[in-house]
């Protein structure tokens, strides 16, 4: 699933809000809670205990991130049924304005893989929710700032 939209924020404000992944529950409606588990500055290898919810059952996933550059975030969440990876790839479209390309990606393990097809619909209605979300919280975050 990839969506595209512009967030009246600077990049690098941008970046650094999205950075920390805990702040899923603002702008994710699937996220439940989302806590960081280890310690220190937000760099690669920083890991999050995420639960969502979809389609009416809750599940956790340790998500991590795995790499961060100078314009990109790439996190990676794990558990026995499935691998999540959430790609954010950030243009200055002005000095103000950052657009941000969100790719996200699951990847089904076992007898999960069977189900894949019919979730589509239900995964790209999700994340149609959070590009409408997303933003305004990068927004608002910003305004407090």
């Amino acid at each position: 699933m990839e969506r595209t939209f512009l967030i009246e924020v600077p990049l690098d404000a941008t970046m650094a809000y999205l950075q920390d992944f805990g702040h899923t529950e603002e702008w994710d409606p699937g996220t439940v809670r989302c806590l960081r588990i280890d310690e220190g500055p937000v760099r690669p290898g920083s890991s999050w205990q995420n639960t969502s919810r979809f389609r009416g059952r809750t599940t956790d996933l340790v998500y991590r991130l795995d790499s961060r550059g100078p314009r990109e975030l790439v996190f990676v969440g794990v558990n026995k049924a499935v691998t999540a990876r959430d790609q954010m790839r950030f243009e200055a479209e002005s000095a103000t304005t950052t657009r941000l390309t969100y790719v996200a990606s699951l990847r089904f393990n076992g007898l999960a893989r069977l189900a894949e097809p019919f979730l589509r619909r239900e995964f790209e209605a999700l994340a149609d929710k959070v590009a409408g979300r997303l933003p305004s919280a990068v927004r608002a975050h910003h305004s407090e700032a």
